[in-house]
């Protein structure tokens, strides 16, 4: 049922029960329709009677426009979305969420757009806004000084950055994406102006340089949250104390450092290409380490990570190993981190260092979940899982995630069901244990 149907549902039940309309105040009516997700759903619950349309002005907190959630906003002109959306912001008065997500082909009018940041400047809180505008907004010039928490724009136009103007002392979450386009320098003077960022988003954004070495410093003494997609440069230094979660994806760095104290709990690296990885004594209290097709060497990674003794979830997957001294070693992932509660781990025909893995293997005593994965199912994934269960006496749930899509010829089809009968034989042996199956 759509949004406002529940809305019309409740209001019904309300007058079936012989409670009237009129005995909600009128804040509590602007605190239901906040809680609306859809503003075309906001407009339609408005109209039903005086009342509702005065707490939609006066008592409406949060409008969202987005083009997944009624269909037909894709088959509106430009002009005829500008038009909704101006009508719809203009009649609020103490608005503090707005989003704005129309799809990437509709170019929003820039003079629009400044019209509905200035209508909210005085109370707004919180803006998406993901549509390119004609011409650029300079997102600085019409939000800076405002009493914004979160900040997130797709095509933003940073053409530079003053600190002596520039001001965003309420803003905790900043997130930059689709092209947005500014300098290095810039990007480091954005930090600066932000004291209380807690929050930093960087996706698919246009850094330009002043050198002819690509490399990005970022200082902020309230950063707790970095994220990085779709970024290639030469080096990126970062220097932040409170940093607590670090994900960098799709990316190429030649070097990336994180100066700090130590206060990293959370590490996610996947489709990463970095040939210096450095994270320094922030290793040390790290509580989540997830990684996938990361090009670093695994001997190199495992010194770095190895101090974390209060390590409690472990993803490894897509991780290269040329000889039998790099494959990864469970008597040192059982030593270095005792405190293990989660390992998810991949297993790929033809390497020959899985036998290994398991030599004078030590137990994983507090593994709690265990997930296995495999590019194609085979019999030999079935002993590669038994030599766990072996290895792991209080396991709880067991996740085998393997792909059949390659199966094509009878022999493909019997080795499946060769494995699927080793694994029944399996599951009877350690009965306690829930076991998952998810074949792509």
């Amino acid at each position: 049922m759509e949004t406002s149907g529940w809305i019309f549902l409740w209001k019904k039940r309300l007058v079936a029960s012989g409670i009237s309309m009129d005995v909600l105040p009128i804040e509590v009516v602007g605190n239901i329709l906040s809680h609306v997700a859809s503003a075309r759903d906001v407009v339609i619950a408005s109209t039903t009677c005086r009342k509702w349309r005065d707490a939609a002005r006066h008592h409406l907190h949060k409008l969202t426009f987005s083009s997944s959630d009624w269909p037909t906003y894709k088959n509106l002109s430009v002009s005829q979305c500008e038009i909704i959306i101006t009508e719809t912001v203009m009649r609020t008065k103490c608005l503090h969420e707005l989003s704005i997500s129309m799809g990437l082909a509709k170019e929003f009018s820039a003079a629009l757009v400044i019209a509905w940041l200035m209508h909210t400047k005085e109370t707004l809180k919180s803006l998406t806004f993901m549509n390119p505008t004609k011409p650029e907004v300079n997102i600085l010039e019409k939000c800076s000084g405002q009493k914004l928490e979160s900040l997130v724009w797709g095509f933003a136009h940073i053409p530079t950055v003053d600190p002596t103007i520039h001001k965003f002392p309420s803003l905790l979450s900043l997130t930059l994406n689709n092209r947005a386009a500014l300098s290095a320098l810039d990007l480091n003077l954005l930090l600066s102006v932000c004291p209380k960022l807690e929050f930093l988003s960087l996706a698919n954004i246009n850094i330009t340089f002043s050198t002819t070495r690509f490399m990005i410093e970022l200082n902020s003494a309230s950063l707790k949250t970095l994220n990085i997609e779709g970024l290639s440069v030469d080096a990126i230094v970062l220097e932040t104390d409170k940093l607590e979660s670090l994900t960098l994806r799709d990316s190429t760095f030649e070097q990336f450092e994180l100066v700090s104290k130590g206060s990293l709990r959370h590490l996610q690296i996947e489709d990463v290409s970095i040939i210096q990885l450095d994270i320094g004594q922030s290793a040390d209290l790290l509580e989540e380490v997830i990684v996938s097709d990361f090009t670093i060497v695994w001997p190199r990674f495992y010194q770095m990570i190895s101090r974390a003794r209060n390590l409690q979830k472990l993803t490894l997957g897509g991780l290269p190993f040329d000889t039998e001294d790099e494959a990864i070693d469970l008597d040192m992932i059982a030593a270095s981190f005792p405190s293990l509660k989660f390992l998810a781990l991949d297993y790929n025909l033809g390497d020959a260092h899985h036998e290994h893995a398991f030599r004078s293997c030590t137990n994983l005593e507090k593994v709690a979940v265990l997930e296995l994965s495999t590019f194609k199912i085979h019999e030999l994934f079935a002993h590669w899982i038994a030599g766990f269960l072996e290895r792991c006496p209080n396991l709880k749930r067991l996740g085998i995630h393997g792909s059949i899509s390659e199966a094509k010829t009878r022999e493909d089809y019997q080795l499946i069901g060769r494995f699927t009968s080793s694994m029944i034989d399996l599951m009877r042996q350690y009965s306690h244990v829930y076991v998952s199956f998810d074949y792509s």
